[in-house]
């Protein structure tokens, strides 16, 4: 009994302290549920898959009880300890404080989501507690859209914490220190660029075993990490570091480091003597695509003989053959040399690797010979790439055709001769699945039974060779077959309908071949995969197949250059992601499709030369303004632009261009049999297509009828626009003064009427226009681009007048018909009276000067030769002369603009350069000569003898010169005359003494003047003022197109004046057979963007002044290999102002005088504005001046008196512009 009685107490003891237990800890379950309630509550503003739809509250009717039943909670011993939420698509502003309230919570993963926010601005999202002790372990928040800086409250309140990932955000720095327990952090592909941050990350970096830096914009100089002494992992790769590559960087690095990565960066440095003794542990040394210089590379390099992986790809200026002692790598998987200057033959010693090899690049080189034949026991290797090189011979039979294990094999763009390989390596490597022989020397037939041998086959790629036969039907065995392209060879025969039904098919290229038949009709049925679908120039026949429209995902087509008939098929409209159609060159029929303005991302349309009719339909404006993503970002093109007018129909052609020598294009008969064809090459990119609204847009040679829609007027956009041959009628709408981005223009050919609308003298861009053949009236607009274009642009137009065509009347130029009433009569024939008088008046003259003459003496040595007046353009202040044979071309007189040279002729510039020796010559520029010639009067001028133009363009030369000899200015170089000689072409200008601003500053050997901060800012304050007037207040508008350093000339008073202006769009005139990068500017002052389109803008010009002003602060030129290597004094620049370092570009001569410090700052910073890499951001050279002149309020230099801002008149107030 007494024991029973001692048993009862203790146990109701045992069951209150287990209902006490179990309170508790329903209690901390209820407090864990309310925390992950408010992080909800705080973080997740959209569940759009309903992920959390089960988190609910404890008395809700469907709440799911405790939380560690909820969705991506999981608990231990009742707690919850790690919470997965990642790929749930959630979206919201992200706040952690509310998890901190969870005291077992070790691992938090919310990767994969869409979180945003910054993270160091918390926000208390009221826990239902004070929040414990942080025990988070791992945290994982990558691949989200945060942004700010770390969060550092956070990370110190979580001491204890391992590994944290934040990378593929919006991060840009701060938030150290880290948790002194933190092996693993990464940070990669946000916008970090605190240097603070990075120094710190390597030198606050004890315990980190694995630290990932990379896709940042990181700048300066790249640190040392010896106190790094744990980390096995180090990726600075992709960022914006600079300078030298430290001496030191490997021998103190930590005995741990396995894996380093500095590749995508700027580092340069000769590293043919580098050391690298500290790499014994190096598995992953990856170096590549930075300004790494050297002859070969450094045999201490042997002592990481246990690397894996070596790529010193894309450093370009690594040169010399490939080392031998490569070969003793016995771990190594990867090697990449690609993208330098290696020469000679692949050494033999190389095979060596065989046993381990697994990817061998070493292409975009000028390596010769093949591949050794030892390499042919390489059974391990699975990429092999040695495209773009000189090799040769019978190698790919021979040796690779042995490697068994291959799976990617390119070798486009060498000189690979002999019958076609494919059989020997489909049947010897059945793992292949990228084969790439482009651009080669082959023959042959494809084999008929390519895909039993080969099932893996992804890519089959081999245009550009002499391939003949026809198309195997049996490629559609190839199930994995994503990309075909056969283009530029012999193939004849149909395209098989199997081939059609490949599942994966995303690229079908088989342009420029001799393929005919129809076109079947099975497009698309087993898939519709198919993005690029280009057959152009081949011989199909009958219509557009109708199945065409069911691939929904095509982006481009051409179908051009073949005998296609019929109406194009409707459905058009349903291909969203069209960007490129080309029809052109067919004999298709029926209306232009309106349904093609309903297709979002199509920027190219080109239906030239066919038989289309009917009007052209209002809603191929309807995606105008519209912005859409890079659709076709990533295809090679190559554009040939049509400049040789009705010989070559159409504006020009876009081509996809992989793996195609332009040499081999040249010979295409488009191109060959228009001989004045541009070809333009390139990658298209995100700016490509970035509009909505189309940038070309081709409808000529058609017979379209009825007016111009306005609405065409809306596409801002347009670059090119063709509706020239047609029957059009009725006016040109006004609205296409809205073609701001225009560059060709082309209506002839039609029978339009009324007048060329006056707002086409603001079309800046105008590079080609052409109205010629209609029935317009009216007066040709005197402002802009428009009086520069020759006559035959305007001609058979019998009511249109004004320059460069006669001049007008008053009933021609207002389009009056009132001479055909009575009134009108009386006063024709007034007009008509006070003609015939004046005409007698002037036979009358006529003869007393022929009189007068025939009384002189002809005893004159120096008779001057008088001749009839040219057909060229009409000018009051100039005197244009024909050439005869039966004359004496030495005594052809110049045109000239200033009276002082009216009897100046050819012979007298011909002495005064002693026929133009190279004693004479002072320059050379990108347009030709420059002599200095000092006339017999003891004047001397300047002589520029253009390049050889073959007689082309003696209208448009005419043109050109009468347009720039009216410029006059104080900062610009009067021309004062010119001369055509045959095939000559002479310009004399006004002579300045002290020659370019190249010379000035970067050959001071030659000279004898130090240029002072005083003289540079007058420079600078100059070559502005005469560039802003070109720009907004000369009539035409002119871009330069060439602003450097040698086209700004210096007077005796070292007063700026800008040369060349109108020199480029006259050699675009004159000789179509320039290369672009001479039309487009000079290397070191080209604009980022002229790499990526034909067009030139007036920004293009200021990034080029930005250039020249950075050469006044710095005193450097714009490429020099010994200041910048493989980069430029751009670059340079900017990262001397992102390190802080500013005071290191200014020129050492200037900063001897403190007092001028402040303003060298100040125009450093416009110059960083002018060389913005986004146009839009860059300031006008009006904004320029304006910022010139708030700097000179408090300068007694004057520089800018006269410049108004208000009135954007870059003259003096005593000048008057022309």
């Amino acid at each position: 009994m007494g024991a029973a009685r001692t048993v009862a107490p203790l146990a109701v003891l045992l069951l209150q302290l287990l209902l006490h237990l179990m309170g508790a800890g329903a209690a901390e379950a209820d407090d864990e549920a309310a925390a992950l309630l408010a992080f909800k509550r705080a973080s997740v503003a959209n569940d759009p898959h309903g992920a959390l739809a089960g988190w609910r509250e404890a008395n809700s009717t469907s709440a799911s009880g405790s939380p560690c039943a909820w969705a991506g909670v999981s608990c231990a011993d009742g707690r919850v300890r790690e919470l997965n939420l990642s790929g749930m698509s959630l979206d919201g502003r992200l706040r952690l404080d509310a998890l901190l309230a969870l005291p077992a919570l070790q691992s938090l993963d919310l990767r994969r989501n869409a979180f945003h926010g910054n993270l160091a601005a918390h926000h208390t999202a009221q826990p239902p507690r004070t929040p414990s002790l942080c025990a988070l372990l791992q945290v994982d928040l990558s691949s989200n859209a945060l942004n700010g800086t770390l969060p550092r409250a956070f990370l110190k309140s979580c001491a204890g914490m391992q590994s944290l990932n934040l990378s593929r955000n919006n991060l840009t720095g701060g938030g150290f220190p880290f948790p002194p327990s933190l092996s693993t952090l990464d940070m990669s592909r946000n916008m970090l660029s605190d240097a603070g941050l990075l120094n710190y990350s390597l030198t606050g970096c004890h315990g980190i075993q694995y630290l990932n830096l990379s896709s940042n914009q990181f700048t300066g100089g790249l640190p040392e990490f010896a106190q790094c002494s744990q980390v096995s992992i180090l990726d600075l790769s992709g960022n914006l570091m600079s300078g030298t590559l430290p001496g030191r960087l490997l021998t103190t690095a930590s005995a741990n480091l396995t894996h380093l990565s500095i590749a995508g960066n700027n580092i340069s440095g000769d590293i043919s003597r580098y050391d690298f003794g500290g790499c014994t542990n190096l598995t992953v040394l990856d170096w590549s695509y930075n300004r790494l210089s050297g002859m070969g590379l450094p045999l201490t390099l042997d002592n990481c003989h246990r690397l894996e992986t070596l790529d010193m790809s894309g450093n370009k200026l690594l040169s010399g053959t490939i080392p031998v002692f490569l070969g003793g790598f016995q771990q190594l998987k990867k090697l990449a040399l690609a993208g330098n200057n290696f020469t000679g033959e692949i050494p033999d010693e190389l095979s060596l690797l065989c046993g381990t090899l697994v990817e061998l690049d070493l292409s975009s080189n000028q390596l010769t010979g093949g591949l050794p034949a030892s390499f042919s026991k390489c059974r391990s290797l699975k990429l092999l790439d040695l495209g773009n090189n000189q090799l040769s011979g019978d190698f790919v039979v021979t040796v690779i055709s042995k490697i068994s294990s291959l799976r990617v094999l390119r070798l486009p763009f060498n000189n690979i001769t002999g019958t076609n390989p494919l059989p020997t390596l489909a049947a010897e490597c059945p793992l292949l699945e990228v084969i790439d022989l482009g651009s080669n020397l082959l023959d042959g037939e494809i084999m008929p039974n390519l895909c039993s041998s080969l099932p893996s086959l992804r890519k089959l790629i081999l245009p550009n060779n002499y391939l003949n036969g026809t198309v195997p039907p049996s490629l559609s065995n190839c199930s994995n077959l994503e990309s075909i392209d056969l283009s530029f060879n012999l193939l004849h025969g149909q395209i098989p309908p199997e081939v059609l039904f490949l599942p994966k098919l995303i690229d079908l290229v088989m342009w420029a071949n001799n393929l005919s038949g129809e076109i079947p009709d099975k497009l698309c049925s087993n898939s519709t995969t198919l993005e690029t679908l280009v057959i152009s120039y081949n011989s199909f026949t009958g219509g557009i197949p109708p199945s065409i429209t069911r691939c929904v995902n095509l982006i481009w087509v051409s179908l051009a250059a073949n005998n296609l008939t019929g109406s194009v098929p409707s459905g058009f409209g349903n291909l969203q992601k069209l960007a490129i159609l080309q029809l052109h060159k067919n004999s298709l029929s029926g209306p232009v499709p309106a349904e093609f303005g309903s297709c979002s991302n199509l920027i190219w349309l080109d239906l030239n030369s066919n038989n289309f009719s009917g009007t052209i339909p209002t809603q191929l404006a309807a995606q105008a303004g519209l912005i859409t993503g890079g659709i076709v970002s990533g295809k090679q093109f190559a554009f040939l632009r049509n400049e040789a007018g009705n010989i070559c129909p159409g504006a020009g052609v876009l081509f996809e261009f992989l793996d195609i020598r332009p040499e081999r294009l040249a010979q295409f008969p488009t191109v060959h049999s228009c001989g004045s064809t541009r070809i333009y090459t390139g990658m298209t990119v995100y700016m490509f297509n970035k509009n909505g609204s189309m940038i070309f847009l081709d409808l000529s040679y058609n017979s379209l009828t009825g007016t111009i829609p306005a609405s065409l007027g809306n596409m801002t956009y347009l670059n090119v626009l063709n509706l020239g041959h047609n029957d059009l009628t009725g006016a040109i709408p006004d609205a296409f003064t809205g073609l701001k981005l225009i560059g060709a223009l082309d209506l002839s050919h039609n029978h339009l009427t009324g007048v060329i609308p006056a707002g086409f003298g603001s079309l800046n861009f105008l590079d080609d226009f052409d109205v010629s053949n209609n029935n317009l009236t009216g007066e040709i607009p005197t402002s802009g681009q428009i009086i520069t274009f020759p006559a035959s642009r305007f001609g058979n137009n019998s009511g249109l007048c004004g320059i460069p065509l006669n001049p007008c009347t008053h009933n021609a130029s207002t389009g009056d018909s009132s001479q055909h009433s009575p009134n009108g009569q009386r006063k024709f024939l007034e007009e008509f009276v006070l003609l015939a008088v004046a005409l007698l008046v002037l036979i009358m003259a006529t003869l007393v000067v022929i009189l007068y003459k025939l009384r002189r003496p002809c005893e004159s040595k120096t008779e001057e030769i008088q001749t009839g007046y040219s057909d060229s353009l009409p000018s009051s202040t100039s005197i244009s002369w024909k050439i005869s044979g039966s004359r004496e071309p030495l005594s052809i007189n110049l045109a000239v603009f200033e009276n002082p040279l009216r009897k100046l002729t050819y012979s007298h510039l011909h002495e005064a350069t002693n026929g133009f020796s190279s004693e004479a010559c002072i320059g050379t520029g990108g347009f030709g000569e420059v002599y200095k010639a000092k006339l017999k009067d003891g004047s001397v001028v300047a002589v520029k003898k253009l390049m050889y133009f073959t007689g082309q363009g003696d209208r448009e030369f005419t043109a050109e010169m009468e347009t720039i000899g009216k410029i006059k200015h104080r900062n610009l170089v009067p021309l004062l005359g010119y001369c055509k000689i045959g095939d000559e072409r002479l310009l004399v200008y006004e002579y300045m003494k002290n020659g370019s601003l190249d010379v000035m500053l970067h050959e001071k050997a030659k000279i004898d003047v130090n240029l002072d901060w005083i003289t540079r800012k007058k420079i600078a304050v100059g070559s502005a003022r005469g560039l802003a007037f070109l720009h907004h207040s000369c009539v035409p508008h002119i871009i330069h197109r060439d602003m450097k350093s040698s086209n700004v000339l210096l007077d005796d008073n070292l007063d700026a004046y800008v040369s060349d202006f109108g020199m480029a769009r006259l050699v675009n005139a004159l000789d179509s057979h320039l290369t672009v990068s001479k039309l487009l500017g000079t290397p070191g002052y080209v604009a980022p963007e002229y790499f990526q389109s034909i067009i030139c803008t007036t920004k293009g010009d200021v990034y080029s002044y930005g250039v020249v002003l950075l050469e006044l602060l710095s005193g450097k030129k714009p490429i020099d290999p010994t200041e910048f290597g493989d980069s430029n004094l751009v670059d340079w620049a900017k990262q001397m102002v992102k390190e802080d370092r500013c005071n290191e570009i200014f020129d050492p001569i200037l900063t001897d005088t403190k007092s001028c410090e402040l303003e060298l700052y100040q125009y450093l910073k416009i110059a960083c504005q002018c060389l913005d890499d986004h146009p839009n951001r860059r300031p006008t050279m009006i904004q320029v001046m304006a910022m010139f002149k708030e700097l000179q309020i408090d300068s007694d230099n004057n520089f800018l008196d006269g410049f108004s801002i208000d009135s954007a008149n870059i003259e003096e107030s005593s000048e008057k512009s022309v």
